[in-house]
C-alpha cells in the first residue's frame, strides 16, 4: 500500500511539473542588431514564451525592438545595459556608386511608432530617430525599466543568439 501511495504521489508530482509553467530568462548583451522582421520575430517569441528579459550590455539598434514586443514588466536592466537607437536604413549606393546607408524614412516612423511611449518622449526630446546613434542608459535607462536583481532575474539565464 506505501509503495502504491509513493507512486501515485510520484505521478501527481511529475504531472504537476508537466503541466507548470517553465519559464527561464533571456539575457541580452552586445547585440548590435540586425533585420527590423528578424528581430520583430525573435522577440514575438520571447513574449509568447513568457520568458523574462535581461539587458546587461549593449543592444543597439534593431535589438530595441525588444522594448516594444515583450512587456515592461518582463523586462529588467542591469547597471552595464546600453540601448542604442538610430534610423532605420538599407543598404544603397553613394552618389559614387559605392555601398551606403541610405535612411529609409517609412521604416524609421514604423520602428519609432512601435516603441513604449515613454521610450519615443525620450527618442523624440534627443532629435529622433536620425543616422547617427543616442544611447539610453543609467539613470535615465532606470527610471524606464525596473533594475534586474539577482534573486529573480539571472537564474536560469540563457541567451537568445
Amino acid at each position: 500500500m506505501q509503495l502504491r501511495q509513493a507512486l501515485l504521489a510520484l505521478f501527481i508530482s511529475l504531472s504537476w511539473a508537466v503541466w507548470e509553467p517553465a519559464y527561464a530568462t533571456v539575457h541580452i548583451a552586445d547585440d548590435y542588431g540586425g533585420r527590423i522582421g528578424e528581430y520583430v520575430d525573435r522577440f514575438e517569441v520571447v513574449r509568447n514564451s513568457g520568458e523574462n528579459v535581461i539587458i546587461d550590455g549593449l543592444c543597439a539598434s534593431a535589438c530595441t525592438i525588444v522594448l516594444s514586443k515583450v512587456p515592461r514588466e518582463r523586462i529588467c536592466v542591469t547597471p552595464r545595459a546600453n540601448l542604442g537607437f538610430h534610423a532605420a536604413w538599407d543598404l544603397g549606393n553613394n552618389k559614387y556608386g559605392a555601398p551606403a546607408a541610405i535612411t529609409n524614412p517609412e521604416a524609421t516612423q514604423m520602428l519609432y511608432s512601435m516603441y513604449p511611449s515613454k521610450v519615443q518622449h525620450w527618442i523624440a526630446a534627443r532629435g529622433g530617430l536620425t543616422p547617427h546613434m543616442i544611447f539610453l542608459r543609467g539613470k535615465q535607462l532606470t527610471n524606464l525599466y525596473r533594475p534586474c536583481t539577482l534573486q529573480t532575474d539571472t537564474f536560469a539565464a540563457h541567451s537568445l543568439y
